[in-house]
């Protein structure tokens, strides 16, 4: 059984005040996207400086986070990495990126974390960030930022706030424990480029460890999001479906989720 992160937080730029009745953000214009830079929110430009700015705000109130959470490191997880090549012609695009390894469930230390968590903001990938049952990062639309800690981080709270942040008690919509998690098998036609789905079957009684094992994950990896299912992993996954696998007729992937 896996263990409740008990303190969760939405941090973000957006000022509660200018929420309505629904907690939904309308009452005020706000740039939501780095790729709105030079133009007018708000009857201002929104200029790269002014993005800048916030940007090492939410970076910045990450670390402290962590610090306080007394961990070093984090996980890599749902790793979502296409770089193009009109990525890396965009004002936005570092060479320092290049340096960062990226892979799923790969082990990054602080000054790995402030890169990835520069390199999510500004859309070039997306992943999650994790420490299993100490602390999470998770990344949403429209720049929202949700953090949990295994710790009540109040001074990270403080750094956050005092850095134009606004730190609200809240559950992140992206966290779920082990228990809520299912998991199946997905397939398609072969040589549809569309890849729709044409069939799925739900994996049960799997222990974790095995799926673990089987797509070569550490014992931290929750073993959320998708895998691709390769030929060689048939015998495994097919004793536990009534779907008999035809990798001759269909491509195979594995999905866990919420």
């Amino acid at each position: 059984m896996s263990i409740y992160i008990d303190f969760q937080w939405r941090v973000t730029k957006y000022n509660p005040e200018f929420r309505d009745e629904n907690g939904y953000y309308t009452l005020r214009e706000e740039w939501t996207c780095p790729s709105e830079i030079g133009k007018i929110i708000n009857g201002n430009e929104f200029t790269l400086n002014e993005y800048l700015q916030v940007e090492a705000a939410y970076i910045n109130s990450v670390i402290k986070f962590i610090e306080e959470t007394s961990i070093d490191s984090l996980r890599t997880l749902q790793l979502e990495c296409t770089i193009s090549e009109e990525d890396k012609t965009s004002s936005l695009y570092e060479k320092e990126f290049e340096t960062l390894v990226l892979k799923e469930d790969a082990l990054v230390n602080k000054n790995d974390i402030r890169l990835i968590c520069k390199m999510i903001l500004r859309n070039f990938i997306w992943c999650q960030l994790y420490s299993k049952n100490n602390f999470f990062v998770h990344f949403g639309w429209d720049y929202y930022m949700y953090i949990g800690s295994k710790v009540n981080c109040l001074s990270a709270i403080e750094f956050a706030s005092n850095n134009g942040l606004f730190v609200e008690q809240c559950a992140s919509p992206y966290y779920f424990s082990e228990e809520e998690t299912t998991r199946q098998i997905q397939w398609s036609e072969i040589g549809d480029e569309t890849k729709i789905i044409v069939g799925e079957e739900e994996l049960k009684n799997v222990p974790l460890n095995e799926y673990q094992r089987i797509f070569d994950l550490t014992q931290e990896h929750p073993v959320i999001g998708s895998f691709i299912v390769n030929k060689n992993q048939i015998n495994f996954f097919q004793s536990f479906l009534k779907h008999r696998m035809d990798f001759d007729k269909y491509e195979y992937s594995f999905w866990g989720g919420y």
